[in-house]
């Protein structure tokens, strides 16, 4: 027998209407945050951050694709990894159908990891994606927004993500154990090789020529991008996953 609470239809539909009005106050809320989100002010990148991408060298500028607005998920596939982080292919799984349609709002997107582009196609291959990828080797793309650190910086302790900073030496010190040791492993790499890289989003405008940067996410901040949990948080169990990827992510958050 279940161990949930258990009701009549009655009690579970005065318990539904209770729970309504909070989720249309949640609605109303997110309504609010993403007029907050476009009213950030923009910032101009002068910077000449150059991609490699299925159609050659490019510019920041050239992966709007002819939109006015581009959307970048910074995917965690370090140059030294073998495969693409799962967390982040789950979340590329979800917006792998939406580009196109993403497109017809003037909206581009784009995915951009450090791995040599070679790398990238032969992973999307395997993973059946159509979604452009750019590959950021060799630029200063991805640390200066936060999605990569440099082996000096790592081994000084003090990082910086998710707008704060923090010292990474404890986790560190764990060496090759643990659960996320186990994934950096699946992926050919070691603990600390792995952790240089992490997940984000960023959005960028394009007017007259100009890109600026407008919005960007990283950690927890990301929960609502991952078309599956949306789903699995209205299942009976939840996630009802062992809590591996976001234990990393949620210490950012709290400090």
């Amino acid at each position: 027998m279940t161990e949930h609470t258990t009701g009549t239809r009655e009690e579970w539909l005065a318990a539904r209407l209770e729970l309504l009005e909070a989720e249309k106050e949640l609605t109303r809320r997110s309504d609010e945050l993403a007029r907050q989100r476009q009213q950030l002010p923009w910032v101009r990148i002068d910077k000449d951050y150059r991609f490699e991408t299925d159609e050659g060298s490019a510019s920041l500028a050239d992966l709007f694709r002819s939109r006015s607005q581009l959307l970048v998920y910074h995917f965690m596939f370090g140059p030294e990894y073998t495969a693409g982080c799962p967390a982040c292919s789950a979340i590329a799984d979800g917006f792998n159908g939406s580009v196109v349609h993403l497109e017809n709002h003037d909206v581009a997107m784009t995915a951009i990891s450090r791995a040599p582009l070679a790398k990238l196609q032969a992973y999307k291959r395997r993973m059946g994606w159509s979604f452009p990828w750019a590959s950021s080797f060799g630029s200063d793309f991805n640390y200066d927004f936060n999605t990569s650190v440099t082996e000096e910086q790592q081994r000084g302790g003090i990082v910086e993500y998710n707008y704060r900073t923090s010292d990474v030496r404890e986790s560190l010190e764990a060496g090759n154990e643990g659960p996320i040791a186990e994934v950096a492993a699946g992926l050919g790499t070691d603990l600390a090789t792995y952790t240089r890289e992490a997940p984000g989003m960023s959005a960028f405008a394009l007017e007259d020529g100009v890109v600026y940067h407008t919005y960007s996410a990283y950690a927890r901040g990301l929960d609502g991008l991952w078309g599956m949990y949306q789903w699995l948080d209205r299942a009976p169990k939840g996630r009802n996953e062992p809590d591996i990827w976001w234990r990393r992510h949620d210490e950012y958050d709290k400090r």
